[in-house]
């Protein structure tokens, strides 16, 4: 097959929309459902990020997309149970590649919500019933288990959208984009993301364990397909806060840092213990998890988050969340361009961040270096730029 017709655009007004192949077939077989533009944006970019993440770590791995960008993306190492409740999985049991895609899914479920998944191997039965109960708009996978595609092809009434991807599939060097009318051309980004590129240590400290370079490859592989400008933070093997396409590069990080909070707020034993209503959704019961670490709420805000629970909750007080979060540590963080000031550091030092990649190449990098000295920080310039537009 060398064309597939769209429903429409990026816009329903944006008619008629294609995706074809001008040399040879598609990659791409649609198993189920019928994929969207934006749905094929966010397949194409996905099925990228695991397939180097599956290369880089020889683990299974998956990420969650949302409008070109991941919200989450995780390699398949075993959750602990406190993860396992915070991911909403703790019922179930998890093969390597659903570890990864409960990771992935669960860092951020407020983003993820209507995602659309990428799966590094064959998508197993335990991954279908994960992607199955979530709300989402589609997944690519190499192939599918027979019992798994029969579970996603149940989903949304039998509308859930399918495509499978030739994994020995390897596009051309010279890649092609239209915009107004006009061609840009450019040799595609195929720079490979190792441990070498971390090597350039420049602060005081420059010990970087296994576990912190395994999360510095993990959170600069997801750089690589999120929109710029863009910060990505990981711990154990998953991102756990992206900042995507922000002007600023203090922005990206503290979008990043306060996504990552979350998900460690998230571990705390009182939201471990909520009691929940009746029949709520687990999309509203996200939420609610959202919702509590909130201040400031409206009475009528404050009235609808208690209908959530049959036992309404204590909040955390500022301090209590302050002393919670400072306990973490160990987190890697990414950048996909150099910090022109300290204040990305200043605000990641909050956030656990002990491991630091960047760019490098600003006129303030010793500012910059001198930042993370002071936190006892480890900060490699690795001098590639990781736009992605």
């Amino acid at each position: 097959m060398q064309e597939l017709a769209l429903r429409y655009g990026m816009n329903p007004h944006q008619k008629p929309a294609r995706v074809f192949s001008s040399d040879g077939e598609l990659p791409i077989s649609v198993l189920n459902g019928a994929p969207g533009y934006i749905n094929l944006l966010d397949a194409l970019n996905s099925w990228q990020l695991v397939r180097e993440l599956k290369a880089a770590s020889g683990l299974p791995a998956a990420t969650s997309f949302k409008h070109v960008s991941p919200a989450g993306a995780a390699l398949g190492l075993p959750l602990s149970e406190v993860e396992a409740i915070s991911c909403f999985v703790q019922d179930i049991e998890l093969s390597p590649l659903a570890s990864a895609y409960a990771r992935a899914r669960g860092a951020d479920r407020m983003s993820s919500f209507g995602d659309w998944a990428a799966l590094s191997d064959t998508c197993d039965e335990p991954t279908a019933r994960l992607i199955n109960r979530d709300v989402s708009d589609g997944v690519i996978a190499p192939d599918y288990e027979p019992a798994a595609l029969e579970i996603l092809r149940a989903k949304r009434e039998g509308g859930y959208r399918v495509l499978r991807i030739d994994p020995n599939y390897n596009p051309p060097a010279m890649e092609q984009r239209q915009v107004f009318g006009i061609t840009l051309e450019q040799h595609r980004d195929d720079y490979t993301v190792t441990a070498d590129m971390f090597k350039n240590t420049v602060t005081n400290n420059t010990t970087i364990p296994a576990n912190g370079l395994r999360d510095l490859i993990v959170a600069t592989i997801g750089l690589k397909y999120t929109q710029s400008n863009s910060v990505a933070l990981a711990f154990n093997g998953q991102i756990t806060g992206v900042g995507a396409g922000q002007q600023s590069r203090v922005h990206c990080t503290r979008l990043a840092a306060s996504k990552s909070d979350l998900w460690f707020l998230r571990q705390h034993p009182r939201v471990l213990g909520f009691k929940f209503a009746k029949g709520l959704p687990r999309a509203e019961r996200n939420n609610a998890i959202d919702v509590f670490f909130l201040e400031n709420l409206t009475r009528a805000e404050q009235t609808a988050w208690e209908k959530c629970f049959r036992q309404v909750p204590q909040r955390l007080t500022h301090e209590e969340k302050l002393g919670w979060l400072a306990q973490v540590n160990h987190v890697a963080l990414s950048s996909d361009a150099f910090f022109p000031f300290r204040d990305s550091i200043d605000r990641a030092s909050a956030s656990g961040v002990r491991y630091v990649a960047q760019a490098g190449g600003s006129l303030n990098d010793a500012g910059v270096i001198e930042a993370c000295n002071e936190y006892h920080m480890v900060m490699s310039l690795t001098g590639i730029r990781l736009f992605h537009h």
